[in-house]
């Protein structure tokens, strides 16, 4: 069974303070092809690995936006991410978020 993340879904995980939670799913970055990843979650936002070792971070801000951000495979101490923007739910696809300047989707679905 597959579970989508949702902004709700992140709120609570603010709202627990809970150590991160990693749990196997599928992933999808604008770029990439759909890949299999584990979705860590913590504190209201979530993480992931991109197949080329980059690291996806979305933080939620509030219920239905939050801010992406890609780290770099070789990233040292005090290195910047490049800012993807805010992003937004897309209700027609659950687990799917949009950035609101540009084509960028990305979707994390995890498994049961």
């Amino acid at each position: 069974m597959k579970i989508m993340i949702t902004g709700a879904m992140l709120a609570a995980s603010l709202a627990l303070a809970a150590p991160a939670l990693a749990v196997s799913g599928q992933c999808s970055l604008t770029g990439y092809d759909e890949f299999g990843c584990d979705v860590e979650t913590d504190g209201g936002g979530l993480t992931f690995a991109l197949p080329d070792g980059q690291t996806f971070a979305f933080a939620l801000v509030e219920e239905n936006e939050g801010l992406g951000y890609l780290i770099a495979a070789d990233a040292k101490p005090g290195q910047l991410p490049e800012e993807l923007g805010a992003f937004a739910p897309l209700p027609e696809e659950p687990g799917c978020w949009q950035a609101e300047r540009d084509d960028t989707k990305f979707c994390a679905l995890v498994f049961e």
